[in-house]
């Protein structure tokens, strides 16, 4: 079995607890769906925010999620001039007999930017193989 890599990415309206924990794990979530991954399968996550998302860790919401023995790291996106703000993004290191072009990466909200040249679909989220 093989560890692939998922990345995702959402943003938020506001820099609140409650809105980067509902936000982030809505990404979880559809990540997981989207790849058919289970809990145990996930080898650890980093997550990264833009220098304005600072009232909570991302890593919050996958705790809250269950995953309490999951590697979890959080750092900050470099801050490139004009690059897109308030944005939480998070690569996924999952354990799965998968190919690495079979991985489903999600985009949601504003993030959908991030991947241009990815497939959309009309709720405006962006993946890299079959929607469902």
């Amino acid at each position: 079995m093989a560890v692939r890599g998922i990345r995702g990415a959402t943003t938020v309206e506001s820099n609140t607890r409650e809105e980067i924990v509902s936000r982030t794990t809505e990404l979880l979530e559809s990540i997981i769906q989207k790849n058919g991954v289970i809990q145990a399968d996930v080898a650890s996550a980093i997550f990264s925010v833009t220098d304005d998302v600072n009232a909570e860790f991302p890593a919050v919401a996958a705790r809250k999620m269950g995953w309490l023995y999951t590697p979890l790291f959080c750092t900050r996106e470099i801050p490139v001039p004009g690059s897109l703000q308030g944005c939480i993004r998070v690569l996924l290191h999952v354990n799965s007999d998968r190919k690495q072009e079979e991985m489903v990466h999600v985009y949601l909200y504003g993030a959908v930017r991030l991947r241009p040249d990815l497939e959309t679909d009309k709720s405006d989220r962006y993946y890299t193989s079959k929607k469902d």
